[in-house]
């Protein structure tokens, strides 16, 4: 028996990244798996990794910023599976680094549309659909950025403490009503969005793993398959008495 057998759960933002581990974690742990992304390429080969190691798993296309996508969303997971016990909310971009006095106005608002609308959004769909069925686990996905500032990323920054915000918010909502809510802020994580943002900052000059890993107390940034792990926690009945926290799985990043 696996953590969360029997169990459906939504992960948006799993095409790739730590979305993707956290949709075939959930599958290795007995979930029919929601596979959701505005990638349809990457999220249906997610969805069929999960089927290749033997779960079950259909893929949703949703922009999590348009209220019908996200609406339409659960609709569709609750026809395919008939409830919702757990949801990944981990969509998310970085944008461009930069000052803030010089951030494009549609920078910060195509990030704060994703990154924090997305996870309103999600968050009161999955918390109408789980008080139906009695309760849930949610965790989104935050950031290290979302516990202390970076320079350059004020838009991003802004967007995961916000998340956090959210997380605590609805945790003290609908604690009583058998849904809980969590929010884990990773730092260095080998993904697509990591390159980017050591891209950006290096001007290409140094890989991702020579800007980052001195930055990490533990030598090393982490795999999405280490995020994966404590996402799929939480949402377990082993985490039951855990809601409302903010967590780094940060290599001891923020302990500095």
């Amino acid at each position: 028996m696996g953590m969360v057998s029997g169990k459906t759960a939504i992960v948006t933002g799993s095409g790739a990244g730590i979305g993707r581990a956290a949709a075939l974690r959930f599958a290795a742990e007995g979930a029919k798996v929601v596979v959701c992304d505005v990638d349809v390429e990457g999220g249906k080969e997610t969805a069929a990794a999960i089927e290749r190691q033997g779960g079950k798993a259909i893929f949703i296309e949703a922009d999590v910023s348009r209220v019908q996508d996200v609406d339409a969303l659960i609709t569709r997971t609750v026809e395919a599976f008939g409830r919702l016990d757990c949801a990944c909310n981990n969509a998310g971009i970085e944008g461009r680094i930069a000052p803030i006095v010089e951030q494009p106005i549609d920078n910060f608002d195509r990030i704060m549309a994703v990154n924090l609308r997305g996870t309103f959004l999600c968050l009161q769909a999955e918390i109408r659909q789980m008080l139906k069925n009695g309760g849930g686990a949610i965790v989104n996905l935050a950031s290290v950025a979302g516990l202390i500032g970076f320079p350059g990323l004020a838009p991003y920054v802004a967007s995961k403490h916000g998340v956090n915000g959210l997380t605590k918010n609805a945790a003290l909502e609908y604690g009583k009503q058998g849904i809980r809510v969590n929010a884990v802020c990773p730092g260095g994580v080998d993904t697509r969005m990591l390159d980017s943002l050591a891209r950006q900052s290096t001007g290409g000059e140094k890989t991702t793993r020579e800007m980052m890993e001195p930055l990490h107390p533990i030598g090393r940034i982490g795999t999405p398959e280490e995020i994966a792990e404590l996402i799929v926690w939480l949402c377990s009945d082993h985490a039951s008495f855990v809601t409302g926290a903010n967590i780094p799985i940060d290599g001891g990043f923020v302990a500095q």
